[in-house]
């Protein structure tokens, strides 16, 4: 790595070799920080300009309508932060390579007269800043990195890609640049720092620390499905989220047009990350959970046991589903007749058939069936009114399929269903499942599926989340889904079959980004290898890349947690931390409450995890060392106002707000925190159905640090774990 200029770091080239570079690097500081306060202004112009545009200027209405929304679109893009940085990077072509050089920011930014003045990290002109190598230079003589502190430049690097000219012998290399060494790893100061920054509040981006082998991943095209494995601390989830990013820019009118939608576990995840995709300029993507997917087909009122829910999530309650609809066909035993003035047209009882069989092989959705066999018949009773001679208008055909007898008799036939009411009588009648399941499934899955005591109407029934998946499906086999360009869902590894097929038919012509680690699998119906669960989203060509680097988890941490890894996931390769720093880990059986109070000074956010079950506890633990705190879970009365926060402090009023917050373990997955404290490891294994999922849980927990780990136990860790050692 090259010599580094900043108002706190001592220059790390040119020592003793010449010329003390300091002066020129300072100059050089000075006309960055120039550049940067020049950059600021032409924003503003390119904002107050968008500003001066009205829908006024559009031809019509619906096109004011349209220019509004995108100028308003517009707007938020050119949003200025003055805590955040527009550029991050600069690259410096060699003279072979037409010798220009690009500032690389989170946003485009020109001058008056259109040139650019920072590039958009996700323009083709970007690649070389992420990927280029001394192995691969890609034509840059040089990279640079920024040092930021609360919007104020405070120092740069120079990292040597190329040398542009030789450094004759006995002189010193120029002010900011180093020899390149390609046997010699680079390494950066500024991006450790910027890697490791102590930070308060939701997750942010990672635009200026971004990996090589994570920017292959963001830039994956539209048409390609990617599934990202990635070992706690690899930010796939950043990474995912960089990929929507880029995406919406890269198929701005598509992905705008067709839509896209990032889901996550819960509502707690998404509001952690509900500020990175707007700190890059893009607003235009739908944040979700499962459960809010598919709540537009019932209340979810109800819960079952994990051994039913896990049955209902199998794949091939598909098939039942599927029977089970199609079942309600009638064959038809009376030919159809429809008067028209003095006569009367038939079709008889067996062409009915045949036209129900040629419909039925085109394998529509069933509602759209039932329309093409009223437009089947009504074809064949046409051309019998035509060849007795009658002249018939071009409109004909629809107003014979529209007239009460033909409706009447194919609502016979073809009878209308609801999703609501086929899964009722489903779950209702012994029978009626067993000719549906058909060999799919045993007696006594069969009866684990009937209810007890069935509600009378399906308006009665106490829905799970299970049910909902289940009445999404036959939603889907009712009308087709509309479908989206691109969806991107993290923690999936956590979504039973069902699930992943209500995700990938809202992605059936479009792509999807999966995220998630199958070594924090914590559901009873998670996905057990990632070629399934790309089966059961309809992308069996989907590709799998798999992250090991831990770019945020220390050393320390990762290695003590990945004593879980042999007992839950062995097929796994182990993560790897790549920081220098191995972090801090305490194992202790020191009182919570202390613990916590030792922290509330540190830099950096604290997480707090206990098991579900101690979550009372730990509340009173905290309150009685006077700690104020937020509780991540709990859902303010408004998002943007948020409700003060147990520990009655005014500044911490909400989850990841507050600089202390308490988690619930189902909670913990997805979320960082500089620093940890995981109470009763035992306990949190003892919450979860079985030991596996209880490790599972576990790791996820103690994998959630990213400077420090404090593991609270009263004397006696899992075996697993082995000493603590």
């Amino acid at each position: 790595m090259s010599g580094a200029v900043s108002e706190k770091v001592e220059h790390t080239h040119g020592a003793g070799r010449g010329p003390d570079p300091r002066e020129p690097g300072r100059a050089e500081l000075e006309r960055e920080r120039a550049f940067l306060a020049d950059a600021r202004v032409n924003l503003a112009l390119m904002r107050e300009r968008t500003a001066r545009l009205g829908p006024g200027m559009a031809g019509d209405r619906f096109g004011a309508e349209v220019l509004e929304a995108t100028l308003a679109r517009r707007l938020a893009q050119l949003a200025d932060d003055p805590e955040v940085p527009l550029f991050f990077g600069r690259i410096d072509h060699t003279a072979a390579s037409g010798g220009e050089t690009f500032h690389v920011g989170r946003r485009h930014v020109s001058d008056p007269a259109g040139d650019p003045m920072v590039v958009d990290w996700r323009a083709p002109v970007s690649v070389p800043f992420y990927r280029a190598s001394r192995a691969e230079p890609m034509g840059l003589a040089a990279r640079r990195r920024y040092g930021f502190a609360r919007g104020v430049l405070t120092g740069y690097e120079d990292e040597a890609i190329t040398m542009p000219t030789a450094t004759p012998p006995g002189e010193s290399a120029p002010p900011g640049i180093t020899s390149p060494d390609a046997d010699a790893p680079a390494h950066s100061t500024i991006l450790e720092a910027e890697i490791e920054r102590p930070r308060t509040g939701p997750m942010r981006d990672i635009v200026a620390t971004i990996q090589p082998e994570q920017d292959v991943i963001v830039r994956a095209g539209l048409d390609r499905t990617v599934v990202v494995q990635g070992a706690p601390g690899t930010g796939k989830t950043a990474v995912g989220l960089h990929r929507a990013a880029y995406l919406l820019y890269a198929h701005r009118e598509q992905v705008t047009r067709r839509g896209m939608l990032v889901v996550g576990p819960n509502r707690s995840f998404l509001r952690y990350i509900r500020d990175v995709l707007p700190a890059l300029g893009e607003i235009d993507a739908t944040q979700t959970t499962v459960p809010e997917l598919v709540a537009g087909h019932g209340r979810l009122r109800g819960d079952e046991p994990a051994a039913v829910a896990t049955l209902k999530g199998d794949a091939r309650m598909a098939g039942v589903l599927r029977r089970a609809l199609w079942s309600h066909l009638v064959e038809p035993s009376e030919p159809l007749v429809l008067p028209r003035g003095s006569r009367r047209w038939r079709v008889a009882a067996h062409a009915a058939r045949e036209a129900m069989v040629q419909v039925v092989g085109r394998d529509p959705r069933y509602d759209a069936g039932r329309e093409q066999l009223r437009h089947t018949l009504a074809h064949r009773i046409l051309l019998q009114i035509e060849a007795s001679g009658d002249a018939l208008d071009e409109t004909a055909w629809d107003r014979i399929a529209r007239t009460p007898a033909v409706r009447n008799y194919v609502a016979e036939l073809w009878p209308v269903v609801t999703p609501a009411k086929l899964l009722h009588r489903l779950l209702s009648d012994a029978d009626f499942l067993a000719a549906a399941a058909g060999d799919d499934l045993t007696a006594a899955e069969r009866e684990a599926l009937l209810w007890d005591r069935p509600p009378r109407t399906p308006g009665a029934a106490r829905w799970t989340l299970a049910d909902l998946v289940l009445l999404d499906e036959i939603a889907d086999l009712l009308d087709r889904t509309t479908p989206l360009a691109h969806i991107v869902a993290d923690e999936a590894q956590d979504l039973s079959a069902m699930m992943l097929r209500a995700l990938g038919r809202r992605a059936r012509t479009g792509s999807l980004t999966v995220l998630g680690d199958l070594a924090q699998a914590t559901t009873p119906w998670a996905s057990t290898s990632w070629t399934e669960a790309l089966e059961h989203l309809g992308r069996p060509d989907g590709h799998v890349e798999e992250l090991t680097a831990g770019f945020r988890v220390p050393g320390d941490v990762i290695d003590f947690a990945a004593r879980l890894l042999p007992h839950v996931a062995p097929d796994l390769a182990p993560p790897v931390a790549v920081r220098r720093s191995r972090g801090r880990l305490t194992l202790t059986t020191e009182e919570l409450g202390p613990i916590v109070a030792g922290l509330a000074g540190a830099e950096g956010s604290v997480g707090v995890i206990v098991p579900d079950g101690g979550l009372a506890a730990a509340r009173g633990d905290l309150t009685g060392a006077g700690l104020a705190f937020a509780v991540v879970g709990e859902e303010p009365a408004d998002d943007d106002v948020p409700p003060a926060g147990p520990g009655g402090a005014a500044d911490d009023r909400t989850e990841f707000d507050a600089h202390v917050d308490l988690v619930p373990a189902s909670l913990a997955k997805g979320l960082e925190f500089d620093h940890v404290v995981v109470a009763d490891p035992a306990g949190i294994v003892a919450g979860e159905p079985d030991r596996t999922t209880g490790l599972r849980r576990l790791y996820v927990c103690l994998t959630r640090a990213v400077t420090s780990l404090v593991v609270r136990h009263d004397g006696t860790l899992p075996p697993e774990l082995g000493t603590g050692d």
